[in-house]
């Protein structure tokens, strides 16, 4: 079995002047990635391998999660995340090594809900009933694989293990 999350990152700012790229996480944020470090770490949601984003706002949201875990996973920055279309975020999935059990994934929307959408074809139907909702700021998204493969990760062949968003763990409203 593969398990996939998808982490889309914290609530940022849009300060004015500062390129989309370089946004810092809003106060909202900074304690909403807590929340959900902490909420992977009771749950044993632990990742072998974390992928982020080159963005400010991917790799603060990682810094706040990460002091939660019991162990720091393996870290890449994959820029391809950025501002990525759904067909690229399903290439990366498919060419991590396949040592790797449980992959985090932090980035961004549309992307995120679009591939998250994408490749749940079964689960929970409560969850995947607030997925199409929202896909909100903070929100992780659980897909499991029946394959040994990473390579074979394919469109609706996941099972949507859950739905999580701070507001779900009384933190606060979606965003």
């Amino acid at each position: 079995m593969r398990r996939l999350m998808l982490l889309r990152h914290a609530k940022s700012n849009w300060p004015t002047g500062v390129a989309d790229r370089d946004r810092p996480l809003a106060a909202r944020g900074r304690e909403a990635a807590p929340v959900m470090g902490g909420y992977l770490a009771e749950e044993l949601l632990l990742p072998d391998l974390v992928l982020v984003s080159p963005a400010r706002r991917t790799l603060e949201t990682w810094e706040l999660v990460a002091p939660m875990l019991p162990d720091r996973p393996a870290l890449r920055f994959e820029p391809r995340i950025y501002e990525a279309k759904t067909e690229r975020l399903l290439n990366v999935v498919q060419e991590v090594e396949d040592e790797v059990r449980t992959l985090l994934m932090i980035g961004h929307n549309p992307g995120f809900e679009e591939l998250a959408h994408l490749l749940t074809g079964h689960g929970d139907r409560y969850a995947a009933a607030r997925m199409s909702r929202k896909y909100p700021t903070c929100g992780l998204a659980v897909v499991d694989f029946a394959t040994e493969h990473w390579y074979a990760v394919a469109e609706r062949e996941g099972r949507l293990d859950r739905f999580v968003t701070p507001a779900s763990l009384g933190e606060g409203p979606d965003e």
